[in-house]
């Protein structure tokens, strides 16, 4: 297993599923017809969703879902971090087909947060969406998953965090531990 992936997901992964990430489908916005380049409709994303996800894996949708009606058709152990689009209750969301929903970040291991809009922490690699411009940070720190800008097919975080995306991030615990140990030299001194 991927230490520091919370439980459920560890779990899933370690059972031979995989986990995907995507952002911002806003299915059935007619808006983003005139808002997304290349826009491919509800259908093809679904088509292009379901072509990697399998009902063994997980898929965490960070945000801006749109028409509920859609995500029962998506495979897969369903999470939802709720973006700024995404209206009511976690409770609505559960219902309509999500096994977990989050309002906030969720962080998945010490150097990774999953988050809808971006955030910046210095002491993590943020995956995000929201952002359908290009002006999103490109400093390392930050991989935007909306859809557009991932042709509208779901990223492995697997695979991701082979590529060692987030070895150049400092861990929290190590800095923590380090300042401390630089503080007490000192006031030794």
């Amino acid at each position: 297993m991927i230490k520091g992936l919370y439980e459920e997901i560890a779990k899933r992964w370690y059972r031979g599923g995989n986990i995907w990430l995507y952002s911002d489908p806003h299915f059935s916005d007619a808006e983003m017809v005139y808002l997304r380049k290349d826009y491919i409709g509800d259908e093809e994303q679904i088509r292009r969703i379901n072509a990697k996800v399998g009902k063994n894996d997980t898929f965490i949708c960070l945000g801006d879902v749109g028409n509920l009606e859609l995500v029962k058709r998506i495979k897969g152990y369903k999470v939802l971090i709720m973006g700024n689009h995404d209206e009511g209750s976690a409770k609505r969301y559960l219902e309509a087909g999500f096994n977990e929903v989050y309002e906030g970040y969720l962080t998945i291991n010490p150097k990774i947060i999953l988050s809808h809009e971006p955030a910046d922490f210095p002491y993590a690699f943020n995956i995000h969406g929201h952002d359908h411009s290009d002006w999103y940070p490109k400093d390392g720190k930050h991989l935007n998953v909306c859809a557009e800008h991932i042709d509208y097919t779901p990223i492995s975080l697997i695979t991701l965090l082979k590529t060692g995306v987030a070895s150049k991030i400092e861990d929290i615990h190590r800095a923590t531990i380090d300042n401390a140990t630089e503080r007490k030299f000192k006031k030794g001194k």
